[in-house]
């Protein structure tokens, strides 16, 4: 049991690695299997089709991201410096992939979203549910600042909206120039958005 176990993880690691560098559509699964140091036949017994493996990557990665995410947005500290954490910690994220790549690998779901949205139903309605919740969760603090009178904004889920494409957008922009520190305005412009002064948003702790 302990085996057939270790042949899932690898699998789902070797997966995650290579479709977070090159994508889904180019890989196949000897390529994935290799990789994991696994026979062809452990593919298909823990997974139905390479679609099906997609998915699991999908909410494994979404899984730690989600913990990470909740760990600084539930955190003790004041609203806006929550989010100003969030959006800052994508550029630290950037960095580390570059650093142990080589390149900026970008978002892996808006990476997917772009490969794939047209071409798999069941990815394609896996991200926007993803993406919602990433947007609920960045609302939830908004709200939190709007009840304290540090945003001027009138609706706290459609700026939230706004921030998580922003986001995508400028990961995006940092991928195809190989460079983190395009996200270094990422907070300043989520910042405009919300309204929020200079002043209102503390130093980190």
């Amino acid at each position: 049991m302990g085996r057939t176990s270790d042949a899932k993880n690898k699998i789902l690691t070797a997966a995650h690695s290579l479709i977070e560098q090159r994508g889904y559509s180019a890989l196949g699964v000897a390529e994935i299997c290799k990789t994991a140091n696994v026979p062809k036949g452990s593919f298909y017994h823990f997974f139905e089709s390479k679609e099906t493996l997609a998915l699991a990557v999908l909410d494994q990665h979404w899984a730690d991201e989600r913990r990470e995410w909740e760990c600084v947005l539930n955190g003790g500290a004041e609203p806006l410096q929550r989010l100003r954490r969030l959006f800052e910690s994508m550029e630290t994220e950037q960095r580390a992939g570059q650093d142990g790549c080589g390149s900026v690998l970008g978002c892996m779901f808006g990476n997917l979203s772009l490969e794939m949205s047209n071409q798999v139903d069941t990815v394609r309605r896996r991200l926007q549910e993803i993406f919602e919740t990433q947007v609920e969760l960045v609302s939830v603090v908004v709200a939190e600042a709007q009840q304290r009178g540090e945003v001027t904004v009138a609706d706290a889920r459609a700026v939230a909206r706004t921030m998580v494409a922003l986001t995508q957008g400028q990961v995006l922009f940092a991928k195809l120039h190989n460079d983190p520190a395009r996200l270094g305005t990422l907070w300043p412009n989520c910042r405009a958005l919300l309204g929020v002064q200079d002043q209102q948003v503390p130093a980190h702790a």
